[in-house]
């Protein structure tokens, strides 16, 4: 653990085996292990390490409070099973009760432990105090959702009696203690790794639904609770359905009630690489359609996790097999399949027109003006966005004023202004615009006077409003629509102050009678204090130009739910002012800088610079 929490003797409560290059077992080839020699203390929280397991003793006989304490502390950090050993620190009513599976409170570091708490002389022989104490980051909820914090004093109480054990014998246990898990940052990312599970865009017929991304932690081995693998624990999670902040814009195909079948612990391809996952009866009388459907959620859910992706899932009903369904048939269901040629970027070039920079991936062609006005430089142009499917994009003029939209594939004369801000400075004018999957267009007007989030349906007609009841008397200085067009990213002004936030973007009605508004905002990155541009990443990931306090710029992946990894920090570029990246992690990520133009990083390589002039590169979307 930290060492912060090993004063007093500390570091007894657990051992830990680091099992490195022979894994979980030893096997033929590897060195001699050593079955003599002294025990020395190994630091259980080194970050990154997954493979460092931590196992959890009882306490000793006669132990003292603070004994108790530490070892309840480091235990709760183990794999132990069931957290039986874990419970053994606890008395036999709080042993029943305490339920490890309402959450973890992670912390910046682990809980510092302060006490005892001197009761009057009567007391202090049975019974004492201590108080757990540290810095909140974060929150995981029961659904295992993660929820960054803006950093807060965490203060909990353990109370402490003498009971007596089996033996007769008067021991120190707990006999109050919070329900949940209480865990420092290098332990919590020891022990959890991000998944994405995959619930359908709401409110859309089957043939134009497409799945979103729902991120959420799940143990990196056995879960001590369900003694499920990971891959078993991230199918029950999705079966369990969306959580709560994504519920009111998604839908699942699983019949509410539809769970494994009892007894499943483990989850893998077979030797064909098919996956088969048995449901209980209330997956029996799905239609064919809905199966495959639920089979695709299946599939992309599974995806990202080696030990578990498959060629083809097969769902099985109580009866027998339900439906299978191929990877790439899944591919029919994903968010961004309407872009017919995803690696093609634009960008403004120095003289404001509209250029594309075709098939960018395999080393791209020379920049040529998009056809119609705005490759023209009739109006001069200084930001740009393209629908997803190539057949529109919006621009907005150099001084911020005018927004245009127009076809890319049919000459035409320019076209009134679809938007106007009557902000007397630019800045405070329209931010660059962003097209949803759903192929309308959004931009906000930054006017102080009257500021606004707009929408304009498939690009065309009037503006329609979007409300955005969370800003607190923010104002957005720029945004990007998700493939899916439930979530959108916000970079939010406030007190000197641009952060990022994330929000769900909520339709009610239809046709001309639709409403739409961005709800329940939530801060991502909550560290990087101002924030200078952002983008979708792929279906759950965003890369962030920003600064922490006092610090130098920097360029980062943020999950949607707002956590981050150590391996997120991207090579530094100078003067980031706008960067732009594709839902296909293999194609560059692109930045606009101050000194060096138009600059890219590929997978595996340097920044390198693209195009000396020019601006406002983007992706489709």
């Amino acid at each position: 653990m930290d060492t912060d929490r090993r004063r007093g003797g500390r570091g007894r409560a657990v051992r830990l085996s680091a099992l490195l290059g022979c894994g979980a077992v030893v096997l033929a080839g590897c060195g001699a292990m050593p079955v003599t020699g002294d025990v020395k203390a190994v630091d259980a929280s080194q970050p990154g390490d997954s493979q460092v397991q931590v196992y959890a003793v009882a306490p000793r006989e006669g132990a003292s409070p603070i004994e108790v304490v530490d070892g309840f502390l480091e235990s709760m950090t183990s794999d132990d099973p069931d957290f039986r050993t874990t419970r053994k620190y606890l008395t036999a009513e709080a042993a029943r009760t305490w339920q490890p599976g309402e959450g973890t409170t992670v912390l910046a570091k682990a809980p510092n432990r302060n006490g005892p708490t001197i009761h009057d002389k009567e007391r202090r022989t049975t019974e004492t105090t201590y108080t757990l104490t540290g810095e909140q980051v974060a929150a995981v909820d029961a659904q295992s959702s993660y929820r960054p914090l803006a950093p807060s004093e965490y203060d909990q109480m353990l109370h402490l009696v003498r009971e007596k054990g089996a033996d007769g014998k008067q021991e120190w246990r707990i006999d109050i203690v919070p329900d949940g898990l209480v865990l420092g940052q290098s332990d919590f990312k020891r022990l959890y790794r991000s998944v994405n599970k995959y619930y359908f865009a709401g409110g859309r017929p089957d043939d134009e639904s497409a799945l979103v991304a729902d991120p959420v932690y799940v143990r990196n081995r056995t879960d001590p609770v369900t003694r499920m693998d990971t891959a078993t624990q991230t199918v029950r999670s999705l079966l369990e359905g969306p959580s709560n902040w994504l519920t009111p814009v998604v839908d699942s195909r699983f019949p509410e009630g539809t769970a494994l079948r009892a007894g499943v612990t483990s989850l893998a391809p077979d030797d064909q690489n098919v996956l088969k996952v048995p449901l209980n009866k209330k997956a029996d009388k799905v239609g064919q359609n809905a199966c495959r459907m639920m089979a695709a959620q299946v599939l992309f859910t599974l995806r990202d996790l080696t030990s578990a992706r498959a060629g083809q899932v097969e769902l099985q009903g109580a009866r027998g097999p339900l439906c299978s369904l191929g990877a790439d048939e899944a591919e029919e269901f994903a968010s961004d399949r309407g872009s017919p040629s995803p690696d093609s970027q634009y960008f403004v070039d120095d003289e404001g027109r509209v250029q594309r920079i075709p098939g960018s991936s395999k080393g791209g062609g020379d920049p040529e003006p998009v056809t119609g006005p705005l490759g023209s430089g009739t109006v001069v142009m200084g930001a740009v966005g393209v629908a997803r499917d190539e057949q529109q994009a919006a621009a907005v003029s150099a001084d911020q004023q005018h927004l245009y939209v127009s076809s890319l594939v049919e000459e035409s004369e320019p076209a009134a202004p679809a938007v106007t801000s009557n902000a007397k400075r630019t800045e405070d004018r329209l931010s660059a615009p962003s097209w949803d999957g759903g192929g309308d267009l959004w931009v906000a007007d930054r006017d102080p006077s009257d500021p606004r989030l707009l929408r304009l349906v498939d690009g065309a007609g009037e503006p329609q409003e979007v409300s955005v009841p969370g800003l607190n008397g923010g104002r957005i200085e720029s945004l990007r629509l998700s493939a899916d067009g439930v979530r959108i990213a916000l970079r939010v002004s406030r007190d000197g102050h641009t952060t990022l936030h994330i929000g769900r973007v909520e339709r009610h009605g239809s046709g001309e009678d639709e409403q739409v508004s961005v709800e329940d905002l939530r801060q991502a990155a909550p560290q990087l204090t101002d924030v200078t541009a952002v983008s979708w990443a792929g279906r759950s990931r965003l890369v962030v130009v920003g600064k922490e306090e006092g610090g130098v710029q920097q360029v980062r992946y943020v999950q949607a739910d707002g956590s981050t990894s150590s391996s997120g920090v991207l090579p530094g570029v100078n003067q980031v002012t706008a960067v732009a990246a594709a839902d296909d992690d293999q194609l560059p990520l692109m930045a606009d800088t101050e000194s060096d133009g138009i600059v890219k990083l590929s997978p595996g390589d340097n920044w390198q610079t693209v195009l000396k002039g020019g601006s406002s590169l983007v992706y489709p979307g």
